[in-house]
């Protein structure tokens, strides 16, 4: 299915819709999965339990705040949850998950679609403070810092080259690439190349490429398969995704999936690109579309909650566009976002969204899954 989204950008559907409905969608997510993210103590178990002591099941609006009678200790929520949780969202917090989908856009407009990893790199030593950077990204920033040059600035002294960073840095290449997956996906890779190898850089071209065919995809699973078309078959990422597939296509539920999904993944660690991956995908495909469903599966997942709650986010926000999102996610965030990225705290998420539109437009056209 080819969409010319060009002549109806800004009807419900449009291009437009769609590319806002990315942008809403990641930042609630985010917001969503942010009071627990830390998935070696919010497991599946926990944050179910979580939701039950607060009457939250099933999951349909931002997390409850802890119930008042909670013992001292009895839930560890992230310091920000004030700022996060239902009733009390004012506007987006700032988190690293939002802050790289606003570099990737500068980094577009500053140097288009030809950008080298070396300037992603400049981009970040020029844009970006070292500390809102984590693990793999940290290590590249230092490197930098250091005087080493990509791709060395991936592999030296970096313990974190195939966790979830790259990942999550991917969304504006499938925003820029409505229906071309693999443009994005060649995109991202050049991106990820500045601080992942392996798995880690499997994980953002996926996701640029899912997202970029989610604006033309029949669904979720056709969205999530044009994605995987991109990535190395013999891949561990790759057959993680085929085996939550072949899962989901054979009537297991959401809880045996992501039971049989973690046996097999065990030993990775919650921030790896690999385990996170089969909690993205079983969000996506048991969410059957709807994004409400989507975010809270996979927040309800467990592991980098708010990291998988965003790309969930994106992905259902590009399929079902911004006109159709709840509005107990977006009418919140008043069209504020927060962010680290030098030049753009306090920015306009509409804004964002129509400097994409802008970007992705480029061309005069958009491709095809």
């Amino acid at each position: 299915m080819t969409g010319d989204f060009g002549t109806r950008a800004s009807e419900p559907g449009g291009l437009a819709d769609r590319v806002l409905g990315g942008w809403l969608g990641r930042v609630a997510g985010n917001m969503l999965g942010k009071p627990v993210e830390r998935g070696d103590y919010w497991t599946r178990a926990r944050i179910d339990a979580y939701l039950r002591r607060t009457d939250a099941l099933p999951l349909n609006d931002y997390l409850p705040p802890p119930p008042p009678d909670a013992a001292p200790g009895e839930f560890e929520l992230r310091r920000e949850w004030p700022d996060c949780v239902r009733g009390r969202v004012r506007g987006s917090c700032r988190d690293d998950d939002v802050d790289y989908a606003v570099l990737g856009l500068h980094l577009l407009e500053t140097h288009g679609f030809g950008f080298t990893t070396e300037q992603v790199g400049e981009v970040w030593l020029q844009r970006l403070p070292y500390l809102q950077t984590f693990t793999a990204e940290r290590v590249a920033y230092r490197n930098l810092v250091d005087g080493v040059a990509p791709p060395l600035t991936a592999t030296h002294d970096n313990p974190y080259q195939e966790w979830i960073g790259a990942l999550i840095r991917a969304d504006v290449f499938g925003w820029t690439s409505p229906g071309d997956p693999v443009r994005a996906a060649e995109l991202a890779r050049r991106d990820a190349l500045l601080s992942h190898r392996g798995d880690g850089v499997h994980g953002a071209v996926w996701a640029a490429a899912t997202i970029a065919a989610a604006f033309t995809a029949q669904g979720p699973r056709a969205a999530v398969e044009a994605g995987l078309r991109q990535v190395p078959g013999h891949s561990r990422f790759a057959r993680t995704v085929r085996h939550v597939i072949a899962l989901h296509e054979a009537g297991a539920g959401w809880e045996e999936a992501l039971a049989e999904s973690e046996e097999r993944t065990s030993g990775l660690g919650w921030i790896h690109t690999v385990p996170n991956v089969a909690v993205l995908t079983a969000g996506l495909l048991y969410g059957e579309g709807d994004f409400s469903r989507t975010i809270a599966l996979t927040v309800r997942g467990g592991l980098d909650t708010d990291s998988n709650g965003a790309t969930a986010g994106s992905v259902a926000g590009v399929l079902c566009g911004a006109a159709a999102l709840p509005a107990q996610w977006t009418e919140p965030l008043e069209d504020r976002l927060r962010s680290a990225v030098f030049g753009f705290d306090g920015a306009r998420i509409t804004d964002l969204a129509d400097r994409t539109v802008r970007l992705a437009l480029e061309d005069g056209k958009v491709g095809s899954t």
